[in-house]
């Protein structure tokens, strides 16, 4: 059985694990998770009881939630393809630590922006969130700009933190805080990835476009489907 990834819709941060996934090139399908709907719902909190996306049924029925540990497992099936590194070395240390900057600081500075377009949130209360989150993700824009440096990628080659960087990154478009073109190392890193095909694949995949994977996907599977297949592996 291929793995399952449930990823979340729109615009879920399980886009970096898409991408991912293709970068790694084995097998695996796809189940759409509609936010916040069916997220929240009992049938998805069945797999992941915090009722959050992105979430990855391996080929042997576990189930991992949170991105940072299914980018850990993917990539240490991609050490071969530059994904990864092995544990204990410096160049896993220095992608954790990147994970880490992407996770708790770049992801996290959306959130007061989030917070407040998912809430309809209206008037001082939402200028004042706005403000905050303004000056989390510039903040965290200037960080990663001085972190990448002349680097083409945020490791100097590429690996699975430009992967979950793309995933967020293009969350500018929805809240027009920041401009990208500010930070020139990240824009640049950012139109590399737009123009790399696992991204294209990911962003078709999302607006239900026809799209191509690089091999390795088997197609979308209904989340009951889905479900039912956990419980079997189970």
């Amino acid at each position: 059985m291929e793995p399952i990834l449930f990823y979340g819709v729109p615009s879920g941060c399980s886009f970096g694990s898409i991408v991912a996934l293709e970068w790694l090139g084995e097998p695996y399908r796809l189940s759409r998770v509609e936010m916040p709907e069916v997220v929240q719902g009992e049938a998805y909190r069945r797999l992941n009881p915090v009722g959050e996306t992105p979430t990855l049924m391996t080929a042997d029925g576990r189930v991992i939630s949170e991105s940072l540990a299914i980018l850990n497992h993917l990539g240490a099936r991609g050490i071969d393809k530059g994904l990864s590194f092995t544990q204990g070395t410096p160049g896993f240390d220095r992608l954790n630590q990147a994970l880490g900057f992407l996770n708790t600081t770049f992801f996290n500075a959306f959130s007061p922006l989030w917070y407040a377009l998912e809430h309809g949130v209206e008037g001082v209360e939402r200028d004042a969130l706005r403000a905050y989150g303004a000056a989390k993700v510039a903040r965290a824009h200037a960080d990663l700009e001085t972190m990448l440096g002349s680097q083409d990628w945020l490791l100097g080659d590429r690996t699975l933190a430009d992967a979950y960087f793309i995933g967020i990154a293009r969350w500018t478009k929805y809240h027009d805080v920041v401009d990208r073109r500010d930070y020139p190392g990240l824009q640049r890193l950012f139109e590399r990835l737009e123009s790399d095909p696992a991204v294209q694949f990911a962003h078709a995949i999302e607006r239900r476009e026809t799209a191509r994977g690089t091999g390795g996907f088997r197609g979308e599977i209904g989340l009951e489907e889905a479900l039912g297949r956990v419980k079997l592996a189970a």
